[in-house]
Formats: C-alpha cells, sequence, structure tokens
C-alpha cells in the first residue's frame, strides 16, 4: 500500500529544524529508529535527574503516579482517543496475550505471515484450546478473512520490510464479516499519524519512533471489545484504586482500560512522559513528510519503488549492503535477509548521500 501524506488539525510549537536540535550529536549516521529510537537532551536529562531522585531516596510511588497519569493522557491525545481506553504496560506481547487469551475457543484468528512475533506468539499459545492461528501475507489480509475470524492481527508497519498494511481494506473486511481488529503500531507512531480509535484495540511499544526508554507500551481497546477480554495478567496497578488492590483476596478492577494495567517499570515512565511531550508539539504531517522524503529519497537512488515509506529494505541475503554501511559509519540493521534502514527526525539528506556513497551508488 502506499501513504498517502496525512492531514494534520494539531498546532505545532515546534519546527523541524527546531526538533533536530533536540537530539544530542551521534558519532555514527544513526538510521535505525525501527529498531530503537533516540531520546531527545530533555528525555535523558529527566532520566538523569530520576536517578538522582532515586539516589537520594526521594522518589515514591506516587511520584511515579503522576509521570503515568500524564503519559496515558499524552499517548491518549496523539493517537486520538480517551484516557480511559489506554492501558499501560511494558512489552507488546505482554498486551497481545490479553487479547490471545480471550479468544473464544473454535475460532480463528489471522495474522500476517512473516509479521514480528509479539503479535504472533501470543495467539500461537492459545492453540491448546482450539484457536486456529492462519498466517497470510499482509497484501492478501483483507481477502482472508472469513466468518470463521474472531480477530486479524497485523501491524500498521511490518518489521520486516516496512510495507504498510491497507488498514481501511482491512477494517472493511473485518467489519463485514463480524471480526475484531487488532493492530501493532509500535512501528508507525512516531512518523506516519495513527487514529487508534479507527481498531478495536492497538498496541504500541514507545521505544522506537517515539524515542521513549524500553519499557513503556501502550493498548488501546474499545468498550465492546474490552466487556469480552480477561485481564489475565491483573496485578495491584488494575484495581480500581491500585493501593486498595495489594493485598488479597477481593479484587475490584478498574472500570475502564486501566484494568488492563501492568504494574509500571517506574523509571521508564520518566523517560517517556518527556518524550510523549516532545511529540505532542511537532506537527504529524511535517514529520511525516519528512521521514518519507528522505525514504523516497533513497529509493530512487537504490532504482526502488517510491512508497512514501519511512523503512526502506532491499534484499541482502548475506549481509554485504549491511557490512558495507556498517563500515562507512552507518549504523542500519538486517532483518529477514534484507538490509534495512529508517529515516527520523534527526535523519538529513546527508545520510541518504552517504548511505548511496557507501553502497557504490
Amino acid at each position: 500500500m502506499r501513504s498517502t501524506a496525512p492531514s494534520s488539525t494539531t498546532t505545532a510549537t515546534l519546527t523541524l529544524a527546531q526538533a533536530q536540535v533536540a537530539y544530542s550529536p551521534s558519532s555514527t549516521r544513526y538510521l535505525a529508529a525501527c529498531t530503537s529510537g533516540r531520546p531527545t537532551l530533555e528525555t535523558v536529562q529527566a532520566l538523569h535527574a530520576d536517578a538522582e531522585t532515586w539516589a537520594r531516596g526521594d522518589a515514591s510511588p506516587g511520584h511515579y503516579q503522576v509521570e503515568i497519569d500524564r503519559a496515558r493522557a499524552l499517548y491518549a491525545g496523539l493517537v486520538g482517543v480517551g484516557a480511559d481506553r489506554v492501558a499501560i504496560g511494558s512489552q507488546a506481547s505482554v498486551m497481545a496475550a490479553v487479547l490471545a487469551a480471550s479468544v473464544p475457543a473454535g475460532r480463528e484468528v489471522v495474522c500476517v505471515d512473516g509479521d514480528f512475533t509479539s503479535m504472533v506468539f501470543p495467539f500461537l499459545q492459545q492453540e491448546h484450546r482450539g484457536i486456529t492461528v492462519r498466517h497470510v501475507p499482509v497484501a492478501q489480509l483483507a481477502a482472508s478473512l472469513t466468518e470463521r475470524t474472531w480477530l486479524v492481527a497485523f501491524s500498521l508497519v511490518q518489521s520486516a520490510t516496512g510495507e504498510v498494511a491497507d488498514a481501511p481494506a482491512i477494517r472493511a473486511a473485518a467489519a463485514a464479516v463480524g471480526a475484531f481488529t487488532l493492530c501493532d503500531t509500535t512501528q508507525a507512531t512516531g512518523w506516519l499519524p495513527v487514529n487508534a480509535g479507527d481498531f478495536d484495540a492497538t498496541i504500541c511499544h514507545a521505544y522506537k519512533w517515539l524515542g521513549a526508554p524500553r519499557g513503556a507500551a501502550f493498548l488501546t481497546v474499545t468498550p465492546g471489545l474490552a466487556e469480552l477480554l480477561r485481564p489475565v495478567q491483573a496485578g495491584w496497578f488494575a484495581g480500581v484504586d491500585p493501593w486498595a488492590s495489594c493485598y488479597g483476596p477481593t479484587m475490584t478492577l478498574a472500570t475502564d482500560a486501566r484494568r488492563f494495567d501492568v504494574s509500571p517499570a517506574w523509571p521508564a515512565w520518566v523517560g517517556t512522559r518527556v518524550a510523549l511531550e516532545f511529540f505532542t508539539r511537532l506537527d504529524p504531517a511535517a514529520v511525516f513528510a519528512h521521514d518519507t522524503a528522505l525514504g523516497n529519497g533513497l529509493c530512487a537512488g537504490l532504482d526502488l519503488p517510491e512508497n512514501n515509506q519511512a523503512i526502506v529494505t532491499w534484499a541482502d541475503p548475506a549481509g554485504a549492503d549491511l557490512a558495507r554501511l556498517t563500515a562507512a559509519g552507518i549504523t542500519a540493521s538486517g532483518r529477514a535477509g534484507r538490509a534495512r534502514v529508517a529515516f527520523h527526525l534527526w535523519n538529513t539528506q546527508s545520510d541518504v548521500d552517504a548511505v548511496l556513497t557507501a553502497l557504490g551508488n
């Protein structure tokens, strides 16, 4: 699917030029946001300050609760849903496991062939209950759904290839057969504007394109689907009043999406709050235009189709091209027999030129 430039009603307070200087200088050309994003200087400073607070003995659960509440609200605003529909967690697979455990016996889940395993393994672990998991190419996802399908689970942007799924077609096909949609936006949110309300559920681990510390993930879920899900990982933080949920046996869970919360890794949420505040000050359409212009420029230089994608990949089964990039001081990655580069806010045309030079183009 060729992604198109999004519209935006966001009032940006940072220009792209200002956003670029928010990052510290890098010792390499970093083209790997699809592997792990870079933190802004403010995010790093917040993490240092929190470590010092911890060292002094001044950190407290209440201190971190403020950070978590703010991060939840910021993320909700970024993806266009209410904060009451956002649960927090630590990993994408943990959030996917909630949905996997709730698939009715005898029903089918359709996944993408070659999708990141956090969106696959949780469902395969339910086959002992009579759940069928079927894998199809992302381009065939919409056409593959049947009335037996309970859930279609897919990444909006494929990790290994950068391919953008045809989300409108998938949503329409799911609605036609009465299936739910679960969309992993980990490789999208931050460069490709996302409306989480378009899906029954979404998952995003914020450490890639949003530049948050690893260990902060989000689940959004519609009220209708939430009623069918069992919060199998519920702990004290999922309680309607977490501080009244520290000891059993009485269990009174939150009535909104917080009942799917996972007990937070506290320091990660300090950095996440700052990272999300940064992205709320940007124009999503401008970020999309910047990242995809660089991606298209590299595609043109490599004679690849220009698909308005921030992730550019090409066949590199022996890793020779990745080795050339590494030798040239370029941080890139290789996945599934392909070389993979990613362009984000800190990248410029000089990075495109460096890749082409390193590859002899």
